[in-house]
């Protein structure tokens, strides 16, 4: 993959490696919450209320301007 390079210059702001354990744990609680809902027989709770992006280790995506290509390479 030498010459394989992103189409997209963003990168994430922060040096966490991925987002998945964040989001395990949000689908996690979003599952429970909508389980204990439906046993109460209450309205589901709002998806966006679970796994806000800004919350996560990885805090967000930057957008390289006139990006070095070194940094567009995977």
């Amino acid at each position: 993959m030498a010459r394989s390079r992103r189409h997209t210059p963003v990168i994430g702001i922060t040096s966490a490696p991925s987002d998945k354990p964040f989001k395990r744990i949000e689908h996690g609680r979003e599952r429970a919450a909508v389980r204990d809902a439906l046993t109460r027989e209450l309205d589901p709770p709002s998806p966006r209320a679970f796994g806000d992006p800004w919350d996560s280790e990885k805090d967000g995506k930057l957008w390289l301007n006139r990006a070095d290509e070194a940094l567009l390479r995977k």
